[in-house]
């Protein structure tokens, strides 16, 4: 990604929990900036020809950790700590223009125009397929390759069953109305095989991740050949996913649920440099209405990472509408009556634990469902949002009477980290 500008700094990780806030306030200054870990080899960093490096996680005094580094002749920024003040921001703005002499003329004009002439010069005249979720990432990807390459792309929504509450009919139709070439493919039960009896979450996510590129293959069969595969994969999955120098956090289907030979000729993936916040705005230069961009991040395997433990579609169909009563209140409440900011993201999942209850003056045995609301700007770290005790108290009671299997409700008020947003 370097090409967009010809200056980029490079975020060396030590343990900074802030890396990603580092690297956006790099880029809100008009500095391109990418991730990296503290063990990426110096012959790794003077490849990307880094205008600057900040370390996040180092002290100043720190040179056990800085001092392979000092060879390279780049300016580094030690950061150990992270602030949304003024003065931090100020002082990040000094290194990139006064140390590191940068233009700051990164923005995401240009990242568009380098992306579309990427992906001209990949394509040609060639077709290419997209695995669109409906979801921000797939959604704009599409709409980046429209703008690209009209009329050579085909869009395949899969629907594997583990979608939310009339989620299926409303992605057909909302990509209907932007005039995107759209194939539904129905293979719920499909997948409810394979993922039957399996609970490790990391196997799920590789099983459906698998599933769907086979669905993808077959389908392409009957399109003809259809040489570039394209994915809306974006820099958190990346970063998430690790890689040669880094730790996994999750594998996200996208990135590690590839087999090694799709069948296709190339993957395009253009948005894979950019974080949540960038692609909504990059959505919204590309004329996608708010419905889309402004759409809560929902995982590529869907529900089934809502599910704890072994997935049955009894169990999926208790969180699909558990969840569907947390959205609906949730966006009908009055938040700024309140004076509190409304979440980023929501959601119900199902737990693995069956506990004691009583329904119709009966003893139950069902699993307990947990609510999940967080606040946060880059969906890389968040804080969970303190709902009030009225809005819950609504949520608990709707979903264990309209829900037949559920008579106990949890909330989760675990940050990110050391937490993730997603339950699994």
């Amino acid at each position: 990604m370097s090409g967009l500008t010809n200056e980029t700094v490079l975020v060396i990780d030590f343990g900074g929990a802030f890396k990603e806030l580092a690297a956006r306030c790099v880029r809100a200054q008009g500095v391109y900036s990418e991730i990296r870990p503290g063990v990426f080899p110096n012959e790794k960093i003077g490849k990307f020809a880094p205008i600057g490096i900040i370390l996040a996680g180092v002290g100043a005094d720190d040179d056990a950790k800085c001092a392979h580094l000092a060879p390279l002749g780049i300016p580094l920024l030690a950061l150990d700590s992270w602030s949304e003040d003024a003065a931090h921001t100020e002082k990040i703005r000094k290194f990139l223009f006064q140390t590191c002499k940068a233009k700051g003329l990164y923005s995401l004009d240009v990242y568009i125009e380098h992306q579309i002439s990427q992906i001209q010069g990949a394509i040609g005249s060639d077709k290419i397929l997209l695995a669109l979720s409906g979801g921000v990432d797939s959604s704009v990807c599409a709409a980046l390759l429209t703008r690209a390459v009209p009329n050579q792309l085909t869009c395949i929504f899969v629907d594997h069953g583990f979608m939310r509450l009339n989620e299926g009919d409303r992605i057909e139709a909302a990509f209907a109305q932007q005039n995107i070439n759209l194939i539904r493919i129905n293979a719920q039960q499909c997948f409810l095989d394979k993922v039957a009896g399996v609970a490790d979450p990391e196997r799920k996510r590789k099983i459906i991740g698998e599933e769907f590129i086979a669905v993808f293959e077959e389908e392409a069969k009957k399109l003809g050949h259809i040489p570039y595969f394209a994915q809306g994969t974006i820099y958190a999955d990346i970063v998430e996913s690790g890689g040669e120098y880094g730790s996994v956090i999750k594998s996200h289907h996208n990135v590690g649920g590839l087999p090694e030979k799709l069948g296709f000729d190339k993957i395009i993936e253009p948005l894979a440099g950019l974080f949540k916040d960038e692609v909504r705005s990059l959505g919204a230069k590309l004329g996608l209405p708010d419905h889309l961009t402004r759409r809560q991040p929902f995982p590529g395997p869907g529900l089934a990472v809502r599910t704890l433990g072994a997935i049955t579609a009894e169990r999926l169909e208790t969180v699909r509408q558990a969840d569907a009563i947390v959205t609906e209140e949730i966006e009908k409440f009055d938040f700024a009556a309140v004076g509190l900011t409304p979440p980023s993201q929501y959601f119900a999942f199902i737990t693995n634990t069956p506990t004691v209850g009583i329904k119709n003056h009966a003893r139950t045995f069902d699993y307990a469902v947990g609510i999940r609301a967080v606040i946060t700007d880059d969906y890389m770290t968040c804080t969970y949002a303190p709902l009030p005790h009225s809005l819950l108290d609504k949520m608990v009671r709707r979903i264990t009477t309209e829900v037949a299997s559920v008579s106990r409700v949890v909330y989760d008020i675990t940050s990110k980290p050391p937490g993730t947003i997603e339950w699994e």
